[in-house]
């Protein structure tokens, strides 16, 4: 028969595995609360997922691409691939004041950045370029030569400061800057820079099953 003392012990040995199992739980409890915290902040604040929807960047980007889109403290640059929400178009009234064009896609787009505040942009139909600054942009990027403008403006511009001016890659079938439906782009509706394709789907020769590939940076 065991002694009082050793019940005694037996009983506070139990207990305090009772409180060392109920302090792991909190901690596993803990530790998943903190890291969906962190998860929760990454894709508000930080990065975050979104799908190409069409071929308006086409051949850089294709319809249903999934990718990365950086956000944090990010302001557009020259050349970078950025995400718009677009509600409005912006285009100049007769005082050369930016105003409301009246239309607008009302949802997201994905364009490239031409040109930024105090930058002067100049559709040249006739040699199919785009230049900025009096120079012509290099942009092996592109699927054809741009011989279209969509009307928004009458050429060469200069962008205002805090807007900037974005085209397609795929210059001929693209709504962008050249539209009244998206015109100048105000900096405060770009919700960051697309950075890196975790996920590209494309059709085979028979559009039978999609093709994963061309994983990595975009630009």
């Amino acid at each position: 028969m065991e002694s009082e003392e050793s019940v005694k012990l037996d009983a506070v040995q139990e207990e305090q595995k009772k409180k060392s199992l109920f302090s792991d739980i909190l901690e596993i409890v803990e530790t998943m609360l903190t890291t969906l915290l962190l998860v929760v902040l990454l894709f508000s604040y930080v990065t975050r997922p979104v799908t190409v929807d069409g071929s308006s960047m086409e051949p850089t980007l294709h319809d249903q691409d999934r990718l990365v889109m950086f956000r944090l403290l990010y302001s557009p640059k020259q050349g970078d691939i950025v995400v718009v929400y677009n509600s409005e178009g912006h285009v100049f009234n007769s005082s050369d004041e930016v105003v409301n064009s009246g239309y607008g896609l009302n949802e997201n787009i994905i364009k490239r950045v031409i040109a930024t505040g105090g930058q002067t942009v100049d559709l040249r139909l006739d040699e199919g370029l785009v230049y900025v600054d009096g120079e012509p942009l290099d942009e092996p990027y592109v699927k054809e030569a741009v011989r279209s403008n969509a009307g928004a403006f009458s050429y060469p511009i200069t962008i205002p400061e805090g807007y900037i001016f974005v085209m397609g890659d795929n210059r001929n079938h693209s709504t962008d800057s050249r539209s009244n439906f998206v015109g100048l782009v105000a900096e405060e509706d770009v919700l960051g820079k697309a950075y890196f394709r975790f996920c590209n789907v494309q059709k085979d020769e028979d559009g039978s099953h999609p093709v994963f590939n061309t994983v990595g940076f975009v630009g």
